[in-house]
């Protein structure tokens, strides 16, 4: 929350501005520690508009920042009270600065770190969490800190190249609906009408795009528009549902090109968050369970999960993950086993996480190698089919004349 305050230095002179804090009493002892008297506090009035921004999502590229400001400033030997506060008072996004206020609130009265990040999970994650926790037991939290920066950093860069990969294919897909809209409206009718009044036989390209285009005039394409809009509302709905996620996920990993680029980024997650968490010391059972819950695929998750109980009962992690070839290629459970038979489990993760990257790097260059051409044709293909339907006629009753 916002507050309007005025208050009186220890010479007497008035000062009057803005702070941020959670409450009336925690902005006041704030401002008594920086040396002000409070003569006067009052909440701002809020309009629907600043409502509305309590509710913005919390990005994953905000949730980075604040990890790399707030392992800088650990690390210049700032407080950690202090450096939440200057940190939470730079965010423009309200909820988000509001959390970071509180959470240093929590900290100066005593919570660790670690508990004051637990009370938001939907922000910071449980391998956040596990690896702060970490940090505190074993006395090195500026390393986590700035591990962390640099583990969401990576993250928030792949998953930003994943999506870059993804909007030209759907911006493409968008600029060919559009074309057929506009021809179908305002280009193909005097021209497809001209060409039926010669009562010459018509191609069979020509009659389909007559055909076509009627059906985009009429109350077709307004179905067809609603019909995709619902169709997307539907999937989207349908994916955050537990049953809609098991189907997602599952056909992700079957869907030809894409699966393999996606196989590899859960299999450098699912080694990157696991090696770090175990140098972490964070027991193998613990670390395998945040890490199923934070590798982005259900399927996946099942497998680890299930690695997880079959350490419990002796068993390694090698020699479950070699039931999953489809999902576990045999180079990556070898490397494992490796690391399981020398004592290096964490080393040989840290080297299949170099490999998946560059892998992965790899594989999102080259999908977008192959989709620029592809989807190119595809709208020639459509726009030339089009100019093709109309002139072929047009030509044929030329050469009639």
């Amino acid at each position: 929350m916002r507050f309007t305050y005025q208050a009186r230095t220890k010479i007497g002179d008035v000062k009057i501005g803005v702070i941020d804090a959670s409450s009336k009493k925690a902005a006041i002892d704030m401002l008594q520690r920086d040396g002000l008297f409070v003569t006067q506090l009052r909440k701002e009035s809020e309009s629907f508009s600043k409502r509305f921004r309590l509710m913005d999502r919390i990005s994953g590229k905000e949730v980075a920042i604040f990890s790399r400001q707030l392992a800088v400033m650990f690390k210049a030997n700032v407080s950690l009270v202090e450096s939440l506060r200057t940190i939470g008072g730079q965010f423009t996004n309200q909820s988000f600065r509001e959390k970071i206020l509180k959470i240093s609130q929590d900290v100066e009265a005593g919570t660790s770190l670690s508990n004051a990040f637990a009370k938001y999970p939907d922000i910071f994650s449980s391998f956040f969490i596990a690896m702060i926790k970490a940090g505190e037991v074993s006395g090195n939290l500026s390393e986590q800190l700035t591990y962390l920066a640099d583990y969401l950093e990576k993250n928030y860069y792949l998953s930003g190249k994943i999506k870059g990969a993804m909007v030209y294919p759907a911006l493409i897909v968008i600029v060919v609906i559009a074309v057929l809209f506009m021809l179908s409206y305002f280009v193909l009718p005097n021209l497809l009408s001209t060409l039926t009044e010669t009562g010459a036989e018509l191609p069979l390209i020509t009659q389909i795009v007559i055909v076509g285009s009627n059906f985009i005039r009429g109350p077709g394409g307004l179905l067809l528009i609603l019909g995709m809009v619902l169709i997307m509302i539907f999937a989207m709905r349908y994916y955050k549902s537990d049953k809609g996620r098991i189907f997602f996920d599952k056909l992700f990993l079957r869907v030809p090109v894409f699966s393999s680029l996606l196989r590899m980024v859960y299999l450098s997650r699912f080694a990157d968050n696991l090696s770090t968490l175990v140098s972490g010391g964070i027991p193998i059972t613990q670390s395998l369970e945040i890490t199923g819950n934070i590798v982005g695929n259900i399927v996946y998750k099942e497998v680890i999960l299930k690695t997880r109980d079959g350490v419990r009962r002796g068993q390694t992690i090698s020699s479950i993950l070699y039931n999953y070839p489809e999902l576990f290629p045999p180079m990556f459970t070898q490397m494992i086993l490796v690391g399981e038979q020398t004592g290096s489990l964490d080393k040989s993760l840290s080297t299949l996480v170099n490999f998946y990257e560059k892998e992965s790097d790899s594989a999102i260059d080259g999908l977008l190698t192959l989709i620029e051409p592809v989807l190119i044709i595809l709208l020639g293909v459509i726009v030339g089919g089009i100019v093709a339907a109309v002139m072929i006629p047009m030509y044929s009753s030329l050469g009639n004349m």
